[in-house]
């Protein structure tokens, strides 16, 4: 159906309908811009939420993160914090597929309907102004008839009055001729304005407005389908990211069902074992003999020391682990404040620390290395001995660096009840690393310390002792031949027992080349021997045909 043919009375009406429809493209665009800003508020209310419970760095949480329900509760957020991403891929969809899409669309939509209805109402009008001139024709050509009808009365009336001259009959009858001759010219032109209103009128509502309200009606259909293609929008949103949004739903269902309960329990035993045996019996202290007695050691103390030589008591009380609370604080270096399997996790931590470390600087000086040989070869391209202060440093890096992983691994050894392995390379640490690494070989460090009251454990030897001991391995050593010489190219300060300090320039006798560990062993003067860094020298062999250089 057509609304030129049947609509063609209803032109206010129509124009009220399109109105009204132009605003319910307005209103439903509304309603979708709101939901759109309720989607990214509630991602970002989502994202804070997950960013809020995230663990903090260097927190206490950190530790907790061990457990396969907090991992899974860590995972969860992470997918949520995914998931409030989904909603605002929502928020954006909607407002570039639908909010702007109608926008446009309606600011189209009134222009063309400005356009139909102007054209409408000039039809209108021109209809009217055919409607007037006919109505004025016919109305002057009804006057012209009654005018000419008075005058052919007042000719008739003249001609019978006998009284009347003839000069004025005549001057009647020309009257009455002449209205009647309007009267017929009247009519001719009512005729005339009829057939062509008649046009006009059938072309009017025929042609012209059933062709304005078809275009009308398409516009409006137009406008029907764009908010029924911005409805199945608006549900294609939603349904776009369900997949993405499922698969976030899915990964926190796969992070719960990754919590082991048993794995958790077996985790809280890590993390507070001790290592310690559980205290034994206490005896009995019978006062009612009249004796003279020593202060009594604890059941735990005694079942440590079953099997020992009596060793004189000391001033503190035995360390009771179990009931004692734990130092909060940092704690020594070496963490003796800590229980035995405590400590040796706290030892492993440490070292797999400077290991990477030390590897990090070893990748940064093979990449200085081969910069330094690409300026060799290519000097245009940079000056080789720009790099060497750098190389330099980094050795430093390296050499404080083992130093600090020969310390922890001695304490680790120290926890494990071992014996470090000993190599040339320990003989260039200090004399007090020295004597903790030797402890246990020569009196049994773990049971010969005594416990402090803090918590802290404290050395029956003294450092003197420590760095007399130290001494006396150069002592006993036999003078090693000498297998070359080395020109030191850095200076050297040794400052830890057994290196030697050496000047830029200085040639010196090499006693015993590098062994891996980065150390090359030197003598001046046949006296005086020690320790320096390989990458501080250039060493000459004399079992090689050339020169070889350490960097």
């Amino acid at each position: 159906m057509s609304w030129g043919t049947e609509l063609w009375d209803q032109f206010d009406n129509l124009e009220k309908h399109t109105q009204w429809g132009i605003e319910f493209v307005e209103r439903y665009t509304k309603f979708v811009k709101e939901r759109s800003e309720i989607e990214i508020s509630y991602a970002k209310q989502i994202r804070n939420l997950s960013k809020k419970y995230q663990p903090k760095k260097n927190s206490k949480e950190d530790e907790e993160y061990k457990y396969t329900s907090c991992r899974a509760f860590l995972s969860t957020l992470n997918e949520l914090n995914d998931y409030a991403g989904q909603h605002e891929v929502i928020a954006e969809n909607l407002t570039s597929q639908i909010i702007c899409e109608l926008t446009r669309f309606v600011q189209e939509l009134k222009a063309e309907r400005k356009s139909h209805f102007h054209d409408g109402r000039k039809a209108q009008q021109h209809i009217e102004n055919c409607w007037k001139q006919l109505e004025s024709s016919k109305r002057r050509f009804e006057r012209d008839c009654k005018e000419a009808d008075r005058a052919q009365q007042y000719f008739e009336k003249m001609d019978a009055d006998i009284n009347v001259t003839k000069a004025d009959v005549e001057k009647a009858r020309q009257q009455a001729q002449m209205r009647h001759q309007m009267a017929e010219d009247s009519k001719n032109e009512y005729s005339a304005c009829l057939q062509k209103f008649n046009q006009e009128q059938n072309e009017h509502y025929y042609t012209l407005i059933p062709h304005i309200f078809q275009r009308i009606q398409d516009m409006e259909e137009r406008r029907i389908q764009k908010v029924g293609e911005s409805m199945k929008t608006f549900a294609e949103v939603d349904r776009q990211v369900l997949p993405i949004v499922g698969k976030c739903l899915d990964g926190m269902t796969k992070a719960a069902e990754s919590i082991e309960p048993k794995s958790d329990s077996n985790q809280v035993i890590e993390s507070y074992k001790s290592g310690f045996e559980p205290p034994g019996d206490v005896e009995f202290e019978d006062y009612s003999q009249p004796m003279k007695r020593t202060a009594s050691d604890t059941s735990l103390s005694n079942s440590r020391n079953e099997g020992k030589p009596d060793k004189p008591i000391s001033k503190s009380k035995g360390k009771l682990w179990p009931f004692i609370k734990k130092n909060k604080g940092s704690g020594p270096e070496d963490f003796s404040h800590l229980p035995p399997e405590q400590r040796r996790k706290k030892l492993q931590a440490k070292i797999d620390e400077i290991n990477k470390d030390i590897q990090k600087e070893m990748d940064q000086r093979e990449a200085l290395t081969k910069m330094k040989d690409v300026y060799l070869k290519n000097p245009q391209m940079g000056d080789p001995s720009s790099v060497d202060p750098r190389l330099a440093e980094i050795s430093q890096n390296i050499e404080k660096l083992r130093l600090e992983l020969q310390k922890f691994d001695g304490w680790l050894a120290e926890v494990e009840g071992r014996m470090p392995v000993r190599s040339d390379s320990s003989k260039r640490q200090s004399g007090m690393f020295e004597a903790q690494n030797n402890a246990p070989v020569n009196n049994n460090c773990a049971q010969d310390r005594e416990s402090s009251p803090d918590g802290s454990y404290t050395e029956e030897r003294s450092s003197e002792a420590q760095v007399k001991e130290f001494d006396d391995e150069f002592d006993d050593e036999e003078p090693l031949p000498t297998i070359g010489t080395c020109k030191v190219l850095y200076p050297f300060e040794g400052q830890n027992e057994g290196t030697i300090s050496v000047a830029e320039g200085e040639v010196l006798h090499v006693i015993e080349e590098d062994k891996g560990d980065g150390w090359t062993r030197v003598r001046r003067n046949d006296d005086e021997e020690g320790y320096v860094p390989t990458s501080y020298v250039e060493v000459f062999l004399e079992n090689t045909k050339g020169a070889m250089t350490y960097i």
